[in-house]
């Protein structure tokens, strides 16, 4: 035979509450726990609007500067890895693009090795064996900007390639 205490036992288990609360007394203290913390949080979140400033008025900039930074994206995307982030290239396998007459000598020949590439070349007494591939699928602006980028950095002062120049060359290949 069960006796009531050990029925109720049974069914609710050995648990006796401490306190005579009722059972949504805790529930609700998490919900105003909860309306706390979202409040809290969607406070934090309001930010004040920021005052407008005056543009910083730019310096005046050489046309042979403006003309050279558009090529540096290209040269990031298709030079850099083999020519490296300062033009010094790699010794025996990729050759600088800095101080060297092939940079800052004729125009056509530095536009010919972009147009059909380039192997097995030396430089300056300095041989190198990496292939260059042809990047004749840049367009005429994209090798003129590109190569005055590279004729105007890494220590280089020769004058601009016009995309004119580099149509030329590519004409006659």
């Amino acid at each position: 035979m069960i006796r009531s205490a050990d029925k109720h036992s049974l069914f609710l288990g050995n648990h006796t509450p401490s306190t005579n609360k009722p059972a949504y007394a805790y529930s609700m203290k998490q919900l105003v726990w909860l309306l706390m913390l979202a409040a809290t949080t969607s406070f934090a979140q309001v930010k004040k609007p920021v005052k407008a400033t005056k543009p910083v008025s730019a310096r005046p900039v050489s046309q042979s500067v403006v003309a050279a930074q558009p090529g540096e994206l290209i040269y990031k995307q298709n030079c850099l890895s083999c020519h490296q982030a300062n033009g010094s290239g790699v010794p025996g396998l990729n050759p600088p693009l800095r101080g060297t007459d092939w940079v800052n000598g004729d125009k056509t020949r530095l536009i010919g090795v972009l147009l059909n590439g380039l192997q097995n070349v030396e430089i300056e007494g300095e041989p190198y064996d990496n292939v260059m591939p042809s990047h004749d699928f840049l367009t005429d602006v994209q090798i003129a900007d590109v190569l005055t980028y590279i004729r105007s950095n890494f220590g280089n002062k020769a004058p601009a390639i016009t995309p004119d120049e580099v149509q030329a060359q590519r004409g006659k290949k």
